[in-house]
């Protein structure tokens, strides 16, 4: 039985908040004003929210032998390549094109979301997630993350669950 969907502080819509509505998923939006100046896109979104940033996680588009591949991982670390790869199944990984990302995931970076993007690809959610209740990702804009459980982000994406940060 599908949870009805809970919303707060916006009526923007987004693919990520559609994809959200459409599976009949639990979660928040939050809206917080973007400062173009901020040097993180994840942190400042952290300290808007007023969460540790652990619990808040960014999206990063990198290429993995030729495919790109999705990383989920908290604002405080960092994306580690070689965990990447090697969780799903491959043996090199580097950063991806940012016009590539943006152009196969439909959103801009610092706005990229794990849900809803234009081409489904391959998804690795840090595994430190499972330490949350839930946890913040984008909600496809700057300013505007979801809050979700992780065990819903995972299922929604097919993500492999792995330790793919590093502090």
């Amino acid at each position: 039985m599908a949870r009805k969907p809970k919303r707060n502080q916006s009526s923007a819509s987004t693919p990520a908040i559609v994809a959200l509505e459409r599976a009949g998923t639990a979660f928040s939006v939050h809206a917080y004003e973007h400062d173009p100046a901020s040097p993180s896109y994840g942190e400042e979104a952290a300290q808007a929210l007023g969460m540790e940033p652990g619990r808040v996680f960014k999206t990063l588009v990198a290429d993995v032998d030729g495919t790109l591949t999705v990383a989920v991982v908290p604002v405080s670390g960092s994306l580690d390549l070689k965990a990447l790869a090697a969780a799903v199944g491959g043996k090199r990984a580097a950063m991806a094109d940012p016009a590539a990302a943006e152009r196969t995931t439909g959103y801009v970076r610092g706005g990229i979301s794990p849900l809803g993007q234009r081409k489904r690809l391959p998804t690795a959610l840090d595994a430190s997630a499972r330490s949350y209740t839930t946890i913040c990702v984008s909600a496809g804009r700057r300013g505007l993350e979801v809050e979700l459980s992780p065990a819903d982000l995972a299922l929604l994406t097919d993500a492999i669950l792995a330790p793919i940060a590093r502090d």
